[in-house]
């Protein structure tokens, strides 16, 4: 028998340039901090101001003190939307996904057909549409209409769909049944062990998109006492006379969160998205 074939192990200048790609793309997030710490002045320095300042609480204050933003009520808003759309997509896509990978009904293929050619349009079409809808409903200027509109998505359905097809084997659940276990059963105690690595990445993905989502909620919430962190930093950026130490307090703060979710949840969105490259 031949020898396995071994890695190649990577030289210096692999290790040389994801050291710079790294640098280059974490340079703009280390400025915003070092100008949500500084005075006005570091803005306009030329070369740009690369050592953090000590304004960094004054700014912050300023930032939770204005009257006409509020950015603490907005963070809270963000939370409350991103928790619950992130918590619905988990539920409903992995239910539909299942029954899309493993359930024989008629027009299952069709459906399917309908549902990955949603993803073609682009979301900007529908937002007059929506808005009416909102409007009908009597949810615009609420958090209703942020929430309703992501609590499903095409692209969790086709990606569920995809991973238990690649994860679950069919003679697992028809085992289940043999045994007398109900469908509701079946998708709880051995679909759902067995993507878990699926749905940390769908999670990460759908909580990073909607805290991140700017157009629809600028639509439906400006001008209200709801405003998500993103519609507030537009706030913070608008008007005559932008202090932008104040705008990038705000975005960093209003960062954080994400970056805590990388930290806290990276193993286990990496082997997710490596288990679903493999198994494809």
């Amino acid at each position: 028998m031949g020898r396995a074939p071994q890695d190649t192990p990577a030289g210096i200048w692999t290790y040389l340039f994801l050291a710079v790609t790294i640098l280059f793309a974490a340079f703009p997030l280390y400025w915003m901090f070092v100008i949500a710490t500084s005075t006005d002045e570091a803005l306009a320095k030329i070369p740009p101001a690369v050592v953090p300042g000590d304004q960094f609480m004054t700014n912050v204050t300023e930032v939770f003190s204005l009257q006409d933003v509020y950015f603490a009520a907005a963070l809270v808003n963000s939370v409350i939307v991103s928790t619950v759309v992130t918590a619905s997509v988990l539920f409903f896509c992995s239910l539909a996904g299942f029954a899309f990978a493993k359930l024989r009904f008629k027009g299952s293929k069709a459906l399917m057909l309908f549902v990955i050619l949603t993803l073609t349009v682009p979301n900007q079409l529908g937002v007059v549409a929506l808005y009416i809808v909102m409007g009908k409903l009597g949810w615009n200027g609420t958090l209703f209409a942020v929430i309703v509109p992501g609590l499903v998505t095409a692209f969790g359905v086709f990606y569920m769909r995809q991973f238990i097809v690649n994860t679950v084997p069919d003679e697992l659940v028809e085992s289940a049944r043999v045994d007398g276990a109900t469908t509701m059963r079946v998708y709880w105690n051995i679909v759902l062990p067995a993507i878990r690595p699926a749905l940390a990445v769908l999670g990460l993905l759908t909580f990073v998109a909607t805290w991140n989502d700017f157009q629809w909620p600028l639509i439906t919430l400006s001008g209200t006492d709801y405003p998500t962190s993103m519609v507030a930093i537009s706030d913070l950026a608008s008007g005559t006379y932008v202090i932008y130490r104040r705008v990038l307090a705000g975005a960093f703060l209003a960062t954080l969160p994400l970056l805590v979710m990388l930290f806290v949840g990276g193993r286990q969105i990496v082997r997710g998205i490596m288990e679903g490259a493999v198994k494809s």
